[in-house]
């Protein structure tokens, strides 16, 4: 069976699981006894399986010429066409919709940003939201297994600032691809390793949230997309749940998971013997969680608040909780905002306190997890870098230590981290740019742009001085925001490397 699954390409793979996962709401919404839904997902299915039949059938004997160039293809056909697919029934369910907004929505979805055009979570029933948190749920899964098996052999993906190989020169040198094989093969091997685990944390977390209080049906979704770092709730948010503090508690715990793939995959990415508390990525993200809520709950002893009565300890306590949460939250580019933030962002004094969830969000969590941003990494080794530059003006003959490793991220890793900087920066002004020609102001593009290529939707309603809806903005600039999500999904060093003339070779 496993050497069947690996004739078939990459994308009919991912297109048949897509299709297949349709049944889930399908059945959700046959108990409901919401017949139109139903039948509607339960079609999408059919004619899902039948397409990715034919087309599987058609290329079983599909041998690409370049293997890494029919790998990224393939991860950038998912993001772009499988949301299509997935967007049919769930515009035809609702009925009420565009199809430009369901499209929006499934990439959103799928590229685990979050951003939703429909503010207003009464309008979609519950088997609608459970496919919005599912295709989240997949897009997350998705991202684990490429990133071991596409994005890690080719130094994509935040794995090029460890390595001494250049970008997409790891196909050639790493001992998984010393052989033209099929994409699949490798998607099958650890998809089967990554599976039940992705599947038993959201299985923990699900059954946690139920026992903090929280309704099944919400509970199930929070899980997902807690896991997916996606930000989707069928309640508008968690202020709205029943779980309460200790639910967000739960949801802080299990946020680990996007700040280090050590935490699931210790094994997979040669990190044999790396000792979790001494990841670089761990302990920067977490200082951050630390020092950040800690400066934003100090800020209100150094006369942030002058005419403002000193608090008593549980609203103390409540404010300091609420940064510590939220500030997680979008670190891990999950966005959800814990019930105590206004509180927190009182306290804090600050005017525009959600500049400083942008600036995270920028950040992004670990490298191989589903949290987007820059990745801690990068940031890690442009820190390592600076600190060793400041070293040597105090000591110009010190030797650098720490390893092999350590040195090569200082040097060679922080020299493509700065680029991939640039990049970035070059990123956010075409997408900026192209959103102002579209009709968006200034301040809305800027901050819409952050949330798409941080994959960090929530983010519109929060980082601005006043919240932003997805639903007023025009569908050019909808359009333009589904493909910065895709290029925030894939990095741009992935697209340079696509678009790269040697990757076309036979």
């Amino acid at each position: 069976m496993e050497r069947r699954l690996t004739r078939i390409p990459f994308f009919v793979l991912l297109m048949a699981m897509g299709s297949a996962a349709m049944l889930l709401p399908a059945v959700h919404a046959l108990v409901r006894e919401d017949w139109l839904t139903s039948r509607t997902f339960l079609y999408g299915t059919i004619l899902g399986l039948m397409l990715s039949l034919l087309i599987g059938l058609a290329t079983a004997n599909y041998r690409p010429a370049s293997v890494p160039r029919s790998q990224l293809s393939a991860l950038l056909a998912a993001f772009t066409v499988l949301p299509v697919i997935f967007a049919i029934p769930f515009h035809e369910a609702l009925g009420t919709t565009s199809f430009l907004n369901a499209w929006f929505e499934m990439v959103s979805s799928f590229t685990t940003t979050g951003a939703t055009v429909y503010d207003n979570v009464v309008r979609l029933n519950d088997s609608l939201h459970l496919w919005r948190a599912l295709v989240g749920w997949l897009g997350g899964l998705l991202i684990w297994v490429t990133a071991v098996s596409i994005l890690a052999p080719m130094n994509l993906g935040g794995f090029e600032v460890r390595s001494s190989a250049l970008p997409n020169e790891g196909g050639a040198r790493l001992s998984q691809i010393t052989r033209v094989a099929d994409p699949s093969e490798r998607l099958v091997r650890y998809a089967a390793r990554l599976l039940p685990i992705y599947t038993a944390l959201t299985g923990l977390l699900w059954l946690g949230l139920v026992a903090a209080g929280d309704r099944p049906f919400v509970a199930f979704c929070h899980a997902m997309s807690t896991l997916a770092t996606s930000g989707i709730s069928p309640v508008g948010g968690l202020r709205y749940s029943n779980s309460g503090l200790l639910g967000e508690m739960l949801i802080l715990i299990f946020s680990v998971f996007a700040l280090s793939r050590l935490t699931f995959a210790r094994n997979m990415f040669g990190d044999h013997g790396g000792r979790l508390m001494r990841d670089p990525e761990l302990r920067m993200g977490l200082a951050l969680v630390l020092i950040v809520p800690g400066l934003l709950f100090a800020r209100h002893f150094f006369g942030a608040v002058e005419d403002r009565a000193e608090a008593d300890l549980p609203e103390a306590l409540s404010a300091l909780w609420g940064a510590v949460f939220t500030v997680s939250s979008f670190l891990t580019t999950a966005g959800f905002e814990s019930r105590y933030w206004l509180g927190a962002a009182e306290w804090s004094g600050l005017e525009t306190p959600g500049l400083v969830l942008v600036g995270l969000a920028l950040i992004g969590g670990g490298v191989a997890t589903t949290a987007g941003g820059v990745k801690l990494m990068r940031v890690y080794a442009l820190w390592m870098h600076g600190k060793r530059e400041l070293e040597r003006l105090v000591h110009p003959n010190s030797v650098g230590g720490d390893g092999i490793e350590a040195r090569r991220i200082r040097r060679e890793g922080a020299f493509i981290s700065w680029i991939f900087f640039m990049l970035f920066a070059l990123s956010v002004t075409a997408v900026m740019l192209a959103l102002s020609l579209a009709g968006v102001q200034f301040e809305v593009a800027m901050t819409l742009t952050v949330a798409a290529l941080s994959t960090t939707g929530p983010l519109a309603e929060m980082g601005a001085q006043y919240p932003i809806s997805y639903a007023g903005i025009p569908g050019m600039a909808k359009a333009i925001l589904a493909a910065a999500m895709v290029l925030g999904r894939l990095e741009t060093l992935a697209i340079i490397a696509l678009l790269n003339p040697s990757s076309w070779r036979s």
